[in-house]
């Protein structure tokens, strides 16, 4: 009865310091193909590693870049639902804050309010909504989108933040919503399972007093499984200032983001097929 007491204990302990910023991807490594996530090429600078938690579970995966305020990827499954989409209402992240503080995304103002952190504490560490207020060219776009996400829990999770960068509002509710939801679609097909790494390349301007990053380039990453095995992979890639996006093989994806990082990339450890 006693030893069952003390692992109790132990489980409650682990479970407070398991933090949503973490070292490495350890933490949620099933967001991966084979739980590898890309190579070092596509770190910036300043990075957190975050394993995305709402509502004490784990979502999505997403490397951020500290100086810009934009995350340089997010790597999640394409399990895409039924449920409508949530209210658009954007969270932010107490760990990018404070390491030891709470381990969900939380709305900014409910930080304030119960006085956990000032707007300044907020604002010096990552975007906040203001930052995207009165934009007329340009919409918060997701790079895990919640109409990738089977779960409300988990579309919801994707309105956070550290998972939006400033991108062309015709290619955010044009072309590359259509490679979102139809191209997609049609190409994971018959796969079991099908992991997805979606990333921005940082660009030479800024939103919000030079703020935020507006990113050069989106670009993501498809790798299909069937039956455990991967059979096929793509990608896509779009300029940030046109409507216009190109679908190619994941091999030309990584050939042109070598160019863009200037460092060789390789998205999912040459383990899945470059067919």
């Amino acid at each position: 009865m006693l030893g069952l007491l003390l692992l109790q204990v132990l489980a409650s302990c682990l479970r407070l310091g398991h933090s949503e910023v973490v070292n490495s991807f350890d933490s949620c490594p099933q967001f991966f193909y084979d739980g590898i996530p890309p190579d070092g090429a596509l770190n910036p600078n300043n990075p957190a590693r975050i394993c995305q938690r709402f509502r004490n579970s784990y979502h999505y995966a997403t490397l951020y870049d500290r100086v810009r305020r934009i995350p340089v990827y997010s790597a999640y499954k394409y399990e895409p639902g039924d449920d409508k989409k949530p209210p658009k209402r954007w969270m932010v992240e107490p760990q990018l804050i404070d390491r030891n503080s709470l381990p969900d995304m939380k709305y900014d103002w409910v930080l304030i309010e119960e006085h956990i952190f000032t707007l300044d504490q907020i604002k010096e560490s990552q975007a906040i909504p203001d930052d995207y207020k009165g934009l007329k060219d340009l919409d918060r776009g997701h790079l895990c989108p919640s109409g990738h996400q089977f779960s409300k829990e988990s579309m919801m999770a994707t309105f956070t933040l550290t998972n939006a960068v400033p991108q062309d509002k015709n290619l955010n509710v044009g072309q590359w919503n259509f490679y979102e939801y139809r191209t997609m679609r049609s190409m994971a097909k018959g796969c079991n399972t099908t992991y997805v790494i979606t990333g921005a390349v940082r660009g030479n301007t800024y939103i919000s007093d030079n703020r935020v990053n507006r990113p050069s380039h989106i670009w993501s990453a498809a790798c299909c499984l069937v039956n455990e095995e991967p059979t096929k992979a793509w990608g896509a890639i779009a300029e940030n200032d046109k409507n216009q996006v190109e679908v190619l093989s994941l091999e030309e994806l990584e050939k042109r983001l070598t160019d863009l990082y200037k460092g060789k990339v390789t998205l999912f450890n040459n383990a899945c097929s470059q067919k």
